[in-house]
């Protein structure tokens, strides 16, 4: 039952990993703060009869701030904070982490929960075959007259034994990469970003961050899936808007 059990939601969350849009930019999106600048900079302008200057330098809040609006030449529109452009998908994702071949998909704001819970069932799975497949392996090396099984049984067992410990331990890599930076707030393209910054501006502390991944229900944090209540509120997971830490020193 408890191999059944795991193999269901790790396929679960495999699909949803697969099926889930990671998030793109809407069309012609633009940040609240820069549309506010604009719209005091254009009124400024005309009460100056500036309007030409106006038209040919619009400047923002972001812009006068020393923070420039960040903007995809291949996608001809505005990217949101943690936007990034992704070559294979040919189009900006949100909250990009990086580009994933064994599930044919950006992993990003929305998808991003689902890609975590996939690699943790897959690493307990795979653990348990190793605890089923353990006593072949230990008969491997013993005589064959002690072996209830053929030869060539047992060297099968033995190979899959071995299969399963390498990809174990590869998954348990690549949770010892993820966690951190799931509990840091930090996708692996922010990595260097992060290293020459004093304080993480995204850092909130452990608990709020693993909230803007995996919700503020705790009983839904190991189902792939979010409750309505989240999905409304945590502006981290539509993947536009991101809370910052007030502190934070660049």
């Amino acid at each position: 039952m408890l191999f059944l059990l795991q193999l269901a939601m790790m396929l679960w969350c495999y699909l949803m990993v697969v099926f889930t849009d990671p998030g793109s930019v809407p069309e012609n999106w633009r940040r609240a703060a820069e549309e506010d600048g604009m719209e005091v900079n254009n009124s400024t302008a005309i009460s100056n009869n500036v309007a030409t200057d106006t038209v040919n330098h619009p400047l923002s809040i972001s812009e006068e701030q020393g923070h420039a609006p960040r903007y995809c030449s291949h996608c001809q529109n505005s990217k949101p904070p943690r936007c990034h452009h992704c070559s294979v998908c040919d189009r900006c994702v949100l909250k990009m982490d990086h580009h994933c071949v064994w599930v044919v998909n950006c992993v990003g704001a929305r998808n991003y929960k689902y890609f975590l819970l996939f690699l943790v069932y897959t690493f307990f799975e795979t653990l348990l075959d190793i605890s089923v497949l353990f006593p072949s392996f230990i008969t491997f090396f013993q005589d064959e007259s002690r072996r209830s099984n053929s030869a060539s049984d047992i060297a099968i067992l033995f190979v899959a034994f071995v299969l399963n410990l390498v990809f174990a331990l590869s998954l348990l890599c690549f949770l010892g990469i993820n966690t951190p930076l799931a509990m840091s707030n930090t996708t692996s393209i922010e990595v260097y970003e992060r290293k020459k910054s004093c304080s993480w501006k995204y850092d909130l502390g452990w608990r709020k961050n693993l909230e803007q991944v995996f919700g503020t229900k705790k009983l839904l944090w190991f189902l792939p899936m979010y409750c309505a209540e989240d999905l409304d509120n945590i502006a981290a997971i539509q993947g536009l808007e991101f809370p910052t830490r007030s502190d934070a020193v660049l």
